[in-house]
């Protein structure tokens, strides 16, 4: 996204809390900040994109923080997937300085994001996120304001809840098919020609087929989002019973990821029911 923002000629300060990941910007005319204080006091808007909520407190708050350091008038732009409660404690921790907030997570990966494709979620003032929409519209080829703080974050949960469970159906459909003996390479084909497997399901065919499962989307951040989910059904008392089958498959293939020391993608949930069924 940063990558999006420089070749639209914008000046860009960088900030990444593992230095050496923010180099390549620096070389292609990024300035980096040694803070997220320190890039905050030389910006007008604060894009953020981090891994969880805690990193997101810790790049928010504190004497280092983006909002110690961001002057009156400008905007921190929120793209991280966290709790839609955190989302509006950082509106409100932010607005006290006079600064404003749009929490605005995004649907892609890392082809969207390079292609300026991705699927913008937005929450906060609404005449906040009309000013914004340009730069926005670097990033995205489509952006939809839902509402009030909280109300982007919220969404994204939604997508993300659609996304893991697809992923799981179709895993559940690959074992069924392989243990009652189809061929599996056909039947994998033939599952991706059918108006029944989404996009997002037909993205990661391949990564079936070829029985490999590069990190577009990691399993582990999948698992963080699935706890989200769950967090928040909870607090609105909403039923998922679904989801709650989802996440204990997730949970057991990433505590194996976690003692092998491995970092796949999500889509490696097709495996694991594999293995379940006895058929890998």
């Amino acid at each position: 996204m940063a990558s999006r923002l420089l070749a639209a000629h914008h000046d860009v300060v960088v900030y990444n809390r593992t230095a050496e990941r923010a180099r390549p910007l620096e070389q292609r005319g990024a300035k980096v900040a040694t803070t997220p204080n320190e890039l905050a006091a030389e910006v007008d808007v604060v894009f953020s994109s981090v891994a969880n909520d805690a990193a997101l407190e810790q790049v928010m708050f504190g004497p280092d923080g983006a909002l110690a350091g961001a002057r009156a008038g400008a905007t921190v732009i929120e793209m991280s997937t966290v709790n839609p409660r955190t989302s509006r404690q950082v509106h409100e921790a932010a607005r006290s300085n006079g600064v404003s907030v749009l929490d605005a997570p995004v649907s892609g990966s890392t082809v969207q994001a390079e292609q300026g494709q991705l699927v913008i979620f937005v929450g906060g003032e609404e005449d906040v996120y009309l000013k914004c929409q340009p730069i926005l519209a670097v990033l995205g080829s489509k952006t939809f304001y839902l509402g009030p703080s909280g109300a982007g974050a919220t969404m994204k949960l939604c997508v993300n809840t659609l996304l893991g469970l697809g992923v799981q159906a179709l895993a559940e459909a690959i074992a069924l098919g392989v243990k009652a003996g189809l061929p599996r390479e056909r039947f994998l084909q033939v599952l991706g020609e059918t108006a029944v497997v989404s996009p997002s399901q037909k993205a990661k065919l391949e990564n079936a087929r070829k029985e490999e499962y590069p990190p577009a989307f990691a399993l582990r951040l999948m698992f963080k989002d699935f706890g989200l989910i769950v967090e928040t059904a909870m607090e609105l008392s909403v039923p998922m019973p679904a989801t709650a089958a989802a996440v204990q498959v997730a949970a057991a293939e990433h505590a194996r990821q976690l003692a092998a020391h491995s970092d796949e993608d999500f889509s490696v949930i097709v495996r694991a029911m594999e293995r379940l069924a006895g058929v890998a």
